[in-house]
């Protein structure tokens, strides 16, 4: 009403019965309103705290819903950071997008366009063959201040802001398919974001394992160790449990045993912090059985042979990336 003070309306009319009550400005914050006001002959300050705000709803669209946009969907969603009510997701295969949906309880969209509407976040999860002609098909219904996240490899941050254009705010981030299983690895580029944003961007990320902060270059690096990694981990399980078969030990058995040392073994040099070499020594007992068998793994160039597969997809990269 006309000539009510915030006080009053804040309080149903209490100023009406406190006429010597004058309002200070009152102060606005994240959570609460706090009105200051001095009362005439008490001297004192009477603080009032209005609790009416509601919580920020928040939007998140995937675009494409694969492994690894799934992947990391389900962990955001599960690690709490974003409700299913706030996630949206689509894929060009109707039927990945709707199994996305109904696995994780997120919504789906029938199209890219509807997807990122009002979106505050969009992780593009398409292969980067098709990276360029998808974020162009959005990029026009991007509401302003939207955040793209890009996990395609070997798409450059200027690659990402010539689409975007100008002003833009992206990230590219190189996550690895242990993100599953929430014991992921993820090197993370922000462009443009404050830190209040790349802190959010990180809390994401953190729900399927580690994150790293990084440049463009060192992203790139770190891609081909923790993104192709797996694929080398993947053999040395296989030739493990190939060897335990040929000593007689069951396929299941062999492949559970395999894939558990490798596991324990991370898990050991992760929490203990100890160096791989110190961890191996420990292992190897003068004259025994592990010594034996890593002696056999250097005459056939195990080290060499795990430094070559990293440096190859190095190279690989920059040539993707146009710089070779």
């Amino acid at each position: 009403m006309a000539g009510e003070t915030r006080f009053e309306r804040a309080t149903g009319g209490f100023g009406d019965r406190c006429s010597t009550v004058e309002p200070l400005p009152c102060v606005a914050t994240n959570s609460l309103m706090v009105g200051l006001h001095y009362v005439k002959g008490n001297v004192k300050i009477i603080p009032t705290y209005l609790l009416f705000k509601e919580k920020k709803i928040m939007k998140l669209a995937v675009i494409g819903t694969g492994n690894m946009g799934k992947a990391l969907l389900g962990g955001f969603v599960k690690g709490g950071v974003i409700s299913p009510s706030e996630a949206w997701c689509f894929d060009v295969y109707t039927e990945a997008c709707t199994k996305c949906a109904a696995d994780l309880g997120v919504n789906a969209a029938s199209s890219a366009q509807d997807a990122v509407k009002d979106a505050d976040y969009v992780l593009m999860a398409v292969k980067p063959i098709h990276f360029d002609d998808a974020l162009k098909g959005i990029k026009d219904s991007l509401k302003p201040g939207a955040i793209v996240l890009s996990i395609a490899a070997a798409v450059t941050c200027a690659r990402i802001g010539g689409i975007l254009g100008e002003g833009r705010k992206f990230v590219r981030i190189m996550p690895n398919t242990p993100a599953q299983v929430g014991l992921g690895v993820a090197a993370v580029c922000p462009v443009g974001l404050s830190d209040e944003e790349s802190d959010f961007v990180l809390k994401l990320l953190n729900t399927c394992g580690e994150t790293i902060l990084c440049d463009e270059n060192t992203l790139d690096a770190i891609g081909c160790v923790s993104g192709t990694g797996p694929a080398y981990v993947m053999l040395f399980i296989e030739a493990m449990a190939d060897a335990a078969v040929s000593l007689g030990i069951k396929r299941t058995d062999a492949l559970k045993i395999a894939a558990a040392t490798v596991a324990g073994s991370g898990k050991l040099a992760l929490e203990t912090g100890t160096h791989p070499a110190v961890l191996k020594d420990m292992v190897c007992s003068p004259g025994g059985t592990t010594i034996a068998g890593v002696m056999a793994l250097e005459e056939n160039g195990l080290r060499n042979a795990v430094i070559k597969s990293v440096t190859a997809a190095y190279d690989k990269t920059q040539e993707m990336k146009g710089n070779k």
